[in-house]
């Protein structure tokens, strides 16, 4: 593959979460790590010449955010995604996560039931337990580590515990699911059914590989739905806090314009706006090359894994940049840590983080970095393991 386009960089000393963070959530500095969900490559060229020329103007007072930046996105979404996003419908928020926590409170009581689908991005299960909500999870089926919904246990979830809200992962973190038209049907149907609104985090919406087309929840959801997304993952921007929360509803609209009100949330930073138009008008050869990248890592870790360490087993990636691995028939799955981290020196993100005891023994990976770190990595734990 051609990966002219993209620019691997050593960000050891930058100060970025990712490598110069593990001390703090790990114990340990230096370890090799494959936790933090953004990129070890130079975003798009013509978001860092878009930048550089807003840097260089020198003048960095208040922002009035142009209509070019709302047209970006709704283009995007329509030729991409083919939802029509209506201006009115288009919020800010400084990230997903703010919005989820915002959102929580904004919707429901304390002590109302919120559910997820686990295993999940963990945040949606500190937004709700946080905020003095009544998590309700439910479990995905686990089919050799291909995951679904079943749909008669959500049903009859929804009727006992009363959810108001479902926080729903499209594409699912970390399972690395692209749902299908169908499925996404019947988790509309039966979110209706019980008056359940939608918050569907859909930042993984442009990473998908194979044959796996995204397709927005709000798309085919008559009920309260709202819908998160922004460029940050696709062209990893995530430091530059500038996401969209797209709410159709009227009412729910004003809901938000009040809340986000109380706590004084304006504008964010001028460089996010910036850098988000200038990704969704000029970003996609970048980001067709991400996705081959992102493809081929998969591959050679999965190639690697069949030939010397068959009983692990790694989920099928269709979406995400974030590889979901079950060690549970390679190790004691309390020994996880210590082989993972103390062995091996990886920094990845635990399965337990992501729902609980019933996910120990599994480990997140982050694909999004050069092919050596992947192959680093994936020979200590294979060396670690068959020993």
């Amino acid at each position: 593959m051609d990966y002219e386009s993209l620019i691997y960089i050593d960000r050891n000393g930058t100060d970025c979460v990712k490598w110069d963070g593990t001390k703090r959530t790990f114990g340990e500095a230096g370890l090799l790590p494959l936790w933090v969900a953004d990129m070890d490559f130079q975003a798009p060229a013509c978001v860092r010449e878009a930048v550089a020329s807003w840097a260089a103007h020198g003048a960095y007072g208040y922002y009035k955010t142009p209509e070019r930046y709302y047209k970006a996105f709704q283009q995007w979404e329509r030729e991409q995604h083919g939802y029509t996003v209506e201006r009115e419908w288009i919020r800010f928020s400084p990230g997903i996560v703010s919005a989820i926590y915002w959102l929580v409170q904004m919707i429901t009581k304390p002590g109302d039931a919120i559910t997820t689908l686990t295993p999940v991005y963990y945040p949606f299960l500190n937004a709700i337990k946080d905020n003095g909500r009544a998590l309700t999870p439910c479990q995905l089926v686990n089919e050799g580590g291909k995951y679904s919904i079943d749909f008669d246990k959500l049903d009859k979830h929804f009727a006992h515990t009363q959810s108001k809200l479902l926080i729903f992962s499209s594409p699912h973190n970390p399972v690395g699911r692209v749902w299908l038209r169908e499925e996404l049907e019947q988790l509309c149907a039966i979110c209706e059914k019980h008056g359940v609104t939608i918050l569907s985090d859909e930042i993984h919406q442009d990473l998908v590989v194979g044959d796996h087309p995204h397709i927005p929840t709000a798309t085919l959801y008559k009920g309260r739905i709202v819908t998160l997304c922004s460029a940050s993952k696709s062209f990893n921007l995530a430091g530059l806090k500038n996401s969209f929360v797209v709410i159709p509803d009227e009412q729910l609209r004003a809901q938000y314009d009040k809340f986000t009100g109380t706590i004084c949330c304006g504008d964010g930073p001028s460089v996010g706006y910036v850098a988000t138009t200038a990704a969704f008008e000029g970003g996609l050869p970048w980001l067709n090359s991400i996705r081959e990248r992102i493809f081929d890592n998969y591959q050679a870790v999965c190639g690697e894994f069949a030939e010397r360490l068959p009983e692990a087993v790694i989920s099928p990636l269709e979406g995400t940049y974030l590889l979901w691995i079950d060690l549970r028939k390679c190790l004691d799955p309390e020994q996880t840590k210590t082989i993972v981290q103390d062995v091996c020196g990886l920094a990845v993100d635990y399965g337990d983080w992501f729902g609980g005891d019933d996910f120990k023994g599994f480990i997140r990976i982050n694909l999004a970095t050069s092919l050596d770190n992947v192959m680093l990595a994936t020979s200590r734990l294979l060396a670690a393991l068959t020993e």
